[in-house]
């Protein structure tokens, strides 16, 4: 394992059955300036806690600076084809056990090729990526390590999403491309304009892993002067599939359409093998450069996620419009089903967001014995603010069809999230049927 010096005694601690032979352990203050390394050596408090959070004690590992200046260690070990596995990239879990997506080089340089034609304008050796999102996750792996890299671009990095590391590195390294997701464009946005540090040089915004608001969109747009744009991925596209232009030509509230190479078709919920009609709803599938291998040591799931001729069930439902711009209507394992009528969680969770006393929201189905499914919604409140079911019903009937709204709401203080702050529906589901 290649590792930062302060988590091998982590490693150490793993079960036993996962066997390591080797860990090597990278100092981060190698990599600083000399002066700068020196300096967090002087005995000021503040120093130290920095030094101590930036480094720690690794013995009986191999330095990593050691092997940088060792020269090949095996001059005929095969370099790899593009074809073999470069990255075993795990899912979310978010609607089931999290999968081993098996990606090759192939499809993580296709991805980034990709990348590259729709960000049209980004210069080589000029432009500065903030890398704010974990490179452990998809998202942050490609727009970082394979996109960022091939433009040759200054990766700032973050150890984690802190406005105030934002803004400070916002003086000495103006971000051009800036690549998050909704939560946090809206905190930094409102830092930014709490303290009046300026976003102009943010040419390049991209959004993804969750629905972005219209006026998350708006905030940072009227803050930064660019536009900030919604694309569309999963891990096992490696990951991004659609996207909206960087032009006035995008359409907010959409997924954007397909990037280069990439093929999509709408198919129906019950057969996939029957393509719906424009405008309305059904499965989306996926088939490019870009698309995984199957799950690691997983057939059955493979099986059911990769359809005859290489296309992707991505388990989304869309719909599109006449131009050709993509709108998620929902994942197709969360719809629920009341009296016969799907309700999208998503339409239902908007409506419940747009009541002054709701911070977030999370609504799924209860089974009912009769068949079909009770609307269940869980609610983090506002500071301050008190549950109040009747007025949130009140509030949903203005907005939703009768059947869609929720037959009981239940408070939660703190919703469980991904690490990228997205909601796990299936996690609050859990803790809240026994409730009820």
């Amino acid at each position: 394992m290649i590792a930062w010096d302060k988590m091998v005694a982590a490693i150490r601690a793993f079960p036993a059955d996962i066997e390591i032979d080797h860990i090597v352990s990278v100092n981060l203050l190698m990599a600083f300036p000399t002066i700068k390394r020196l300096a967090l050596y002087l005995p000021v408090k503040s120093l130290r806690e920095s030094r101590e959070a930036l480094t720690g004690s690794a013995p009986g590992t191999i330095a990593w600076k050691d092997l940088l200046t060792h020269g090949r260690i095996d001059p005929e070990h095969p370099h790899p084809s593009v074809n073999d596995l470069a990255a075993i990239q795990y899912t979310s879990g978010t609607t089931g056990r999290p999968k081993g997506a098996m990606l090759t080089h192939f499809n993580l340089y296709s991805n980034a090729l990709q990348g590259e034609a729709w960000m049209h304008g980004a210069e080589y050796r000029k432009e500065i990526f903030y890398a704010i999102l974990p490179m452990f996750h998809a998202f942050g792996m490609t727009l970082y390590l394979t996109y960022g890299i091939r433009k040759q671009a200054l990766l700032v990095l973050f150890p984690k999403f802190e406005p105030g590391l934002i803004l400070a590195a916002m003086k000495k390294s103006p971000a051009t491309v800036y690549c998050a997701v909704p939560p946090i464009y809206e905190r930094t946005a409102r830092a930014a304009q709490e303290r009046g540090i300026s976003l102009r040089s943010c040419k390049f915004c991209i959004s993804g892993a969750m629905n972005l608001p219209s006026h998350i969109v708006e905030l940072w747009e009227s803050v930064s002067g660019g536009l900030l744009v919604e694309g569309y991925g999963m891990t096992e596209s490696s990951p991004v599939a659609l996207g909206n232009p960087f032009y006035s030509t995008r359409r907010p509230g959409t997924i954007g359409v397909p990037f280069p190479s990439t093929l999509m078709k709408v198919v129906d919920l019950d057969d996939p093998s029957i393509e719906v009609a424009q405008g309305q709803p059904g499965e989306l599938l996926l088939k490019g450069p870009q698309v995984f291998q199957g799950y690691w040591n997983n057939p059955e799931e493979t099986k059911k996620a990769l359809l005859p001729g290489g296309w992707l069930r991505t388990g989304d439902i869309v719909t599109v419009d006449e131009d050709g711009f993509t709108t998620i209507v929902d994942r197709a394992k969360e719809l629920v089903i009341t009296g016969g009528f799907n309700v999208s969680p998503t339409e239902v969770e908007t409506a419940l967001r747009l009541h002054p006393s709701i911070k977030d929201a999370a609504v799924f189905g209860k089974p009912l014995e009769r068949g079909g499914e009770m609307v269940i919604a869980a609610v983090e409140l506002e500071p301050g603010a008190t549950l109040d079911q009747e007025a949130l019903r009140a509030h949903c009937r203005e907005l939703l069809a009768a059947y869609k709204i929720p037959r009981r709401i239940v408070q939660i203080d703190d919703m469980p999230r991904s690490m990228l702050g997205k909601i796990l529906r299936r996690q609050v589901r859990e803790h809240v049927l026994p409730l009820l």
